[in-house]
Formats: C-alpha cells, sequence, structure tokens
C-alpha cells in the first residue's frame, strides 16, 4: 500500500509539473502511462509465478476499454457541466463497463483487440476544441492540492477494496486515480478545452498503458520474463513518443 501511495504522488505531480511546463496535452499523456501500474508489475514479477503474472496483465486489459469510456464521458460532460457531475457521469460509465466486461471471460487474443480498439477509438471520439498550447500557471499550493486529493483517492480506493466482494475490489483497484484527479482541477480553473486536452494527452499515454500490459500478456512464458518487462516499458515509451510526435505534425500542419 505504500508503494502505491509514493506512486502516486510521483504520477500525480510529475504530470501536473509537465502540464505547468509543456501544457495540459503533454501533462494528460504522462499521467496515461503505466507510472503507478508499471513499477508495481516489477515487484509483483520478482515474487508471483509468471503464469499469475500473466493472468494480472490480461485481467487489467479487460478493464481498459471502462478507462477510455471514462475518459471519454469526462470530457464531453465537461463541455457542458461542472466538474463533479462530470466526475460521477465519467464513474458511472467505467463501473457499469468494468463490472460488465470481466463477466463476459473473453480469450486473451479477444481481450488483446478490445482493448486496442477501444485506444484506437478513444481519442477520435473526444470532443474537439481550440486550446492554447504550452506553459500553464499551475501555482503550487494547487499543486500540493492534486497530490493532496490524488493521496486521498487512493487511499479510500486501497480501503474499500480491502472489504469489498473480491469482483468488486478488482474492479476499484483498475479505477484511474490520476483521471479522476486532474480533470476536476483543470475544469473549474483552465475551463472545457484545457480539459479537453488533458484527457486527449490521458488517452494517448493509456495506449502506452495498453502497449506495456499487452507486451507483458502475450510476451511472458516465450522469454526471459526481464526482458519482456523491459521490452515492454520500451513498448509503452515507443507508443506514447509516436502518438505524441504525431499530433505535433498534424498541428503544425493545420497551423
Amino acid at each position: 500500500m505504500l508503494l502505491k501511495l509514493l506512486l502516486v504522488t510521483a504520477s500525480a505531480l510529475l504530470s501536473s509539473l509537465a502540464a505547468r511546463r509543456f501544457g495540459h496535452a503533454v501533462g494528460g499523456t504522462l499521467a496515461g502511462l503505466p507510472m503507478i501500474a508499471g513499477p508495481i508489475m516489477g515487484f509483483v514479477l520478482a515474487s508471483t509465478p509468471i503464469d499469475d503474472v500473466r493472468a494480472i496483465a490480461l485481467a487489467t486489459l479487460v478493464c481498459l476499454p471502462a478507462t477510455v469510456a471514462h475518459l471519454v464521458v469526462f470530457a464531453w460532460s465537461a463541455t457542458r457541466w461542472p466538474w463533479w457531475i462530470s466526475l460521477a457521469l465519467a464513474n458511472v460509465a467505467f463501473f457499469g463497463i468494468g463490472a460488465l466486461l470481466p463477466m463476459l471471460a473473453l480469450p486473451p487474443a479477444v481481450v488483446c483487440a478490445l482493448a486496442l480498439a477501444a485506444l484506437a477509438l478513444g481519442r477520435p471520439l473526444m470532443p474537439r476544441l481550440p486550446v492554447r498550447h504550452g506553459a500553464v500557471d499551475i501555482p503550487n499550493i494547487e499543486l500540493a492540492c492534486r497530490v493532496a486529493a490524488a493521496l486521498f483517492v487512493a487511499r479510500l480506493i486501497i480501503r474499500s477494496a480491502g472489504v469489498a466482494p473480491a469482483a468488486f475490489s478488482g474492479l476499484l483497484l483498475a479505477v484511474p486515480i490520476t483521471g479522476n484527479v486532474l480533470p476536476c482541477f483543470t475544469l473549474p480553473r483552465y475551463g472545457d478545452a484545457a480539459t479537453v486536452a488533458l484527457l486527449r494527452g490521458f488517452v494517448r499515454g493509456l495506449s502506452g498503458f495498453g502497449a506495456f500490459f499487452i507486451v507483458l500478456a502475450l510476451g511472458l512464458g516465450h522469454a526471459p520474463a526481464w526482458g519482456i518487462y523491459a521490452a515492454a516499458w520500451a513498448a509503452a515509451l515507443a507508443v506514447a513518443v509516436s502518438l505524441y510526435a504525431l499530433s505535433q505534425r498534424r498541428l503544425a500542419r493545420a497551423a
């Protein structure tokens, strides 16, 4: 639990600092990467049989379409309603889809394909709003509040997962913590366009997250475990960086 809380702190802080320096889209991209789940999977890999690690990776991928739905619903809601309504609607989408998909008992290949399809559809389904790119004025007090809120949500989820039924506990642990916290600070202070930019970036980073777990799910058991773990990180970073570079080229052509 301490490890997860420390990783949540690092994720919320680094993503917010990236947004302050480079803009909301970059902050969202960093938040979407496996900054929390990746290191935890490294510890799991060191102490858990390979088949169990593959099962965890597949269980994570099953929840990925629910996470994408959360981000898309939050983005569209943010164009019309305040942050607390957007947050509620996004989590209704997450828990509704996230509770349904594990019940289908899909084979691994279908799980990976469904995760890729959700990621491919995520950004095109986002609203398109003009936003100012570049550095953002995020005061230090807001940075502290973001980290505190992320820690509170993480602590609440971990405690709730400890007493909830097993099936619901797994879904609770898949809740996108930074995806819940950062948009709630962005929307009231910086507006809907900035929030959409953040969430579009989040889907971009989440594509790296998906690549990380697909490599683990398909590669473990077929090659040395730590080599697959390193390849998963390389895939996550390569996907996120490539998608960001592609978006920058599109912006340059549009300008």
